[in-house]
């Protein structure tokens, strides 16, 4: 049975939040571990359903796991299975497993994948990718197999999009294919960089060159290492919306400024308060907020995960926002939720924005514009996937009297223990009992 929680909102939030460690820096990161056969050790855990999702993962295929505390230790030993086709629908972390299990083992075995509806998300990069670098694969009914006859060899992979997911398994092959390999239009997320951090620990050869590139020099083998994840950026931007939605104040502890430049700027056009200390950085609401423009990009763009839950402080401020989606087709699919909670907010099918965009005249939906302040008013809603199920929670402790939110497995999934740090901040919150026994 699903879980729901009840909000009462319509009071600002305070307090310190300790920000955990990066839910997208840390799966890749225990996927990563696959790639040898000695000891990884990584510390900082976000304690959520991803990272369980991850060690379910690497479970299956063979490693042997122990979490103590925000501490997990990782040994695959041997292989025991090359096919997560029955995992695949679960999550996308899947597809990474693929040039571990062809460098461990020479083939492996996916299914189709699951993940949030937010827009097209094709493995045909990754796949593409693979072929060129020597795997062969052949779909069936169920998936693709994979197998790579003589190994993989390094090659110029030159990306049609900076796909983090792309760079990410290009990468993972590549540091133990033969030879060289450079990824043009490769991601740089500070997740990428992460990766690449630890993958250097445990001998990989990956140098970072001018603008989007990157070369990686393939080793025989790697080894164990100990590394520690960096702090989640999409949780301080989170909190910090919703510090600024309800005109609260949060110091994030743990924050990284140098990962949050974009979202920063953002909050001091909307009329928002920060301050950059050397443990964290304090966000405060202002008093009056200004429309502004908003373009995601890849970084060091805009993230597309920052917009939905800022969306809500842009309900409360004076004159017209715009924001244009360049990332995900599909990923204003919450508005309505919001709309009907008094928020007025018009999609349109054109690029509200100055950005190069993939759908331009494609009849997507995904640019935005929000007029404001407009009032919040209580609502059932549920969750449709991590980040809307954060801009759901937002508006519903900015809106006056009691909501109730269902569906909050993807909180879950995203957030460790959001429901306590939140009632640390002063939020009025209560989990349904019965469903979560």
């Amino acid at each position: 049975m699903s879980k729901t929680i009840k909000v009462t909102g319509g009071a600002p939030v305070q307090g310190t939040v300790t920000i955990a460690g990066s839910k997208n820096a840390a799966s890749k990161a225990i996927i990563a571990s696959l790639l040898t056969d000695q000891p990884i050790t990584l510390h900082n855990i976000p304690l959520q359903q991803e990272s369980v999702l991850a060690r379910e993962l690497v479970s299956h295929l063979g490693a042997i796991t122990q979490l103590s505390n925000h501490t997990l230790t990782l040994q695959t030993a041997t292989i025991s299975n090359f096919s997560v086709e029955s995992l695949s629908q679960k999550n996308r972390l899947a597809i990474l497993t693929l040039a571990p299990l062809l460098h461990r083992v020479g083939k492996a075995q996916i299914g189709f994948l699951g993940g949030d509806k937010i827009g097209a998300r094709p493995i045909n990069f990754h796949l593409e990718a693979l072929q060129k670098m020597g795997a062969v694969v052949r779909s069936t009914e169920f998936g693709h197999e994979l197998i790579a006859p003589s190994g993989l060899t390094g090659q110029l992979i030159e990306l049609p999009y900076p796909s983090v997911g792309t760079t990410e398994t290009v990468i993972l092959a590549a540091v133990l294919a033969k030879g060289r390999t450079v990824i043009k239009n490769s991601a740089v997320e500070p997740e990428i960089v992460d990766l690449i951090m630890l993958l250097q620990k445990m001998g990989a050869i990956i140098e970072q060159g001018a603008g989007r590139e990157l070369q990686i020099i393939g080793v025989d083998r790697l080894g164990g290492c100990e590394h520690t994840i960096l702090p989640d950026r999409i949780e301080v931007a989170s909190f910090a919306s919703l510090a600024m939605a309800t005109r609260g104040e949060i110091f994030c502890q743990g924050a990284v400024h140098r990962d949050l430049v974009t979202f920063l700027n953002a909050i001091r056009r909307l009329g928002g308060r920060y301050q950059v200390q050397p443990d964290g950085i304090l966000f405060q609401g202002g008093t009056e907020y200004r429309g502004l423009q908003i373009e995601t990009d890849t970084h060091p763009g805009f993230m597309t995960d920052w917009q939905q839950p800022l969306v809500i402080a842009l309900t409360q401020a004076v004159g017209t926002s715009v924001v244009h989606e360049t990332v995900y087709e599909e990923r204003f699919g919450y508005i309505n939720a919001l709309t009907a909670m008094g928020a007025d907010i018009t999609p349109f099918e054109r690029c509200l924005g100055e950005l190069p965009c993939r759908f331009k005249d494609r009849n997507y939906k995904h640019s935005i514009i929000v007029r404001g302040p407009t009032p919040l008013k209580a609502a059932n809603l549920t969750v449709p996937d991590i980040r809307a199920g954060l801009a759901y929670l937002i508006a519903t402790l900015v809106a006056e009297g009691e909501s109730t939110l269902t569906d909050i497995d993807h909180l879950e999934r995203g957030y460790e223990d959001l429901y306590n740090r939140l009632i640390g901040l002063g939020a009025k919150l209560s989990l349904n009992a019965s469903d979560s026994a």
